[in-house]
């Protein structure tokens, strides 16, 4: 079972899903986390479920100056901070060239520069910290283009890239950086797409996900694994990303 105490933990898009999800399980393996969320109601409510090791803090991820202070408040919370999970981000799916440059842009804004910002103004927290880690949330879809996810395809590559680049600059500060990677989770974000999916490919999405990945994944599957990667059992694993997806990337048909 991984070990996170004494760990102090900063994970965004924390007010329910994945998110909350992540923060459940560090908090249950013993560590502090400030839930991040640009649902502050949501944040708090959640927090408080979670008890004394949990705290809350508004962050539009969009905004260097809300990173800032959401980094600040687990600093002054923990007593520091170091680990940042970048698990933000919103879909649009529709055909590509259907989506309008609003769409693009905002989701562009969410699931890219929010990551970027994550790092950036989380940096001198994680050096000061002696045992930085960074996980950031990508996709399967990052690895592989899906029709009606063109952009979010894109920014899920992105997030990779952003994620290769960041651990070979951050080496020498000892902070590790690391992406995942689900295929079909069964989150509400889940639930949104499948009147669209099943529309575009005319076949019950239960009956598509069972012949691509065998089931759904869970959010304590996926959270798992970002525990692993925030904690010493991953001490030299950096600059790597890791696909969930029940063998769907593996198979041909």
């Amino acid at each position: 079972m991984t070990d996170l105490h004494g760990r102090r933990a900063l994970v965004t898009g924390a007010a329910q899903g994945l998110g909350r999800a992540i923060a459940t399980l560090f908090i249950a393996r013993g560590a502090q986390v400030m839930l991040a969320d640009i649902d502050e109601a949501g944040a708090a409510q959640a927090a408080d479920s979670l008890g004394p090791n949990a705290r809350s803090v508004h962050c539009n991820v969009t905004s260097g100056a809300d990173f800032t202070r959401a980094v600040d408040a687990t600093v002054a919370a923990f007593g520091g901070m170091d680990t940042l999970v970048n698990n933000a981000g919103i879909e649009v799916v529709k055909p590509l060239f259907e989506q309008s440059e609003e769409e693009f842009e905002r989701l562009m804004a969410i699931n890219v520069k929010g990551v970027f910002l994550g790092m950036k103004h989380s940096l001198q927290a994680l050096v000061a910290s002696g045992r930085g880690a960074i996980v950031n949330m990508s996709s399967l879809a990052g690895v592989g283009g899906a029709p009606l996810f063109g952009s979010y395809c894109a920014s899920k590559a992105a997030v990779i890239q952003l994620t290769r680049v960041a651990a070979v600059e951050l080496r020498p500060t000892g902070i590790r950086v690391n992406a995942v990677c689900p295929g079909f989770v069964g989150t509400k974000m889940v639930e949104r797409l499948v009147p669209t999916v099943e529309a575009a490919v005319g076949v019950p999405f239960d009956a598509l996900v069972a012949m691509k990945q065998g089931r759904l994944g869970t959010v304590e599957e996926v959270a798992e694994m970002v525990a692993f990667l925030a904690s010493d059992d991953a001490s030299w694993t950096t600059g790597a990303h890791y696909v969930l997806d029940g063998g769907l990337a593996a198979g041909l048909l």
